[in-house]
């Protein structure tokens, strides 16, 4: 199972928030760049990167932040936060980003992702499965749909999609350990699927657990932030 270190971006900066709330955000001091490199230097090997800005504004906004994390440190970068654009998806993969993360254009405009699909290949987007209470949340979270988890994977598994991370929104930030049945769930109905678990990691146990349960990978940042697991654990548990 690949480990995933998240570095969430507000006004250039990392932050975290608590369930999706952009009024419940801790700030930490760490340059977007300079945690990138720290994650590298620990032999890590990929990176969850959110313009949450971008998220709440419909469009991506903090491109220097992306420039200068691929600049600074060898990771197979995932960008998203606000995707729109043709223009934007272009932009993302030319500044070095592996994957174009994507989740509300799924909801809002299906046609033009899959015109996104036929262009630049399946294989470069990675999906998000926002949920709360099992419906898909769109827009940084700060919009709820009805649209079931599975309906959604259904659909979208069909047109190529073959790695997607679900985040539940309710375990996000809480440091209360991830969303285990879920994940079963989504594995025993999708096992071709690369599930990518992300939300509520606040120990070594949780990471095991997901391993066991045959996540592709897992998404954390509160956990290493707030010291509660550190990196050195996370290369041995990598290695």
């Amino acid at each position: 199972m690949q480990i995933i270190p998240a570095i969430d971006i507000i006004d250039g900066r990392c932050v975290r928030l608590t369930e999706g709330d952009f009024d419940r955000k801790t700030v930490y001091d760490a340059d977007p760049a300079d945690m990138a490199k720290r994650f590298a230097d620990a032999g890590l090997s990929r990176l969850h990167l959110v313009d949450l800005d971008g998220a709440k504004a419909g469009r991506v906004t903090n491109w220097a932040v992306l420039e200068s994390v691929v600049a600074a440190a060898d990771l197979e970068v995932d960008f998203g936060g606000g995707v729109k654009t043709e223009d934007e998806v272009r932009r993302i993969i030319d500044a070095g980003a592996a994957f174009v993360t994507v989740g509300s254009i799924a909801v809002k405009n299906e046609p033009l992702l899959l015109e996104w699909f036929g262009r630049f290949g399946a294989d470069r987007f990675l999906l998000g499965a926002d949920v709360r209470n099992e419906r898909i949340s769109i827009g940084g979270w700060l919009e709820d749909t009805s649209i079931d988890i599975f309906d959604f994977l259904e659909r979208f598994t069909g047109h190529g999609v073959r790695q997607v991370f679900c985040t539940d929104v309710s375990k996000d930030g809480r440091m209360e350990g991830p969303s285990i049945d879920l994940y079963l769930r989504i594995l025993e109905r999708f096992p071709q699927v690369g599930l990518i678990a992300s939300g509520g990691v606040s120990s070594m146990d949780d990471l095991e657990a997901l391993r066991t349960l045959g996540c592709s990978g897992a998404i954390l940042g509160k956990a290493i932030y707030e010291q509660h697991i550190s990196l050195s654990e996370l290369t041995a548990f990598s290695s």
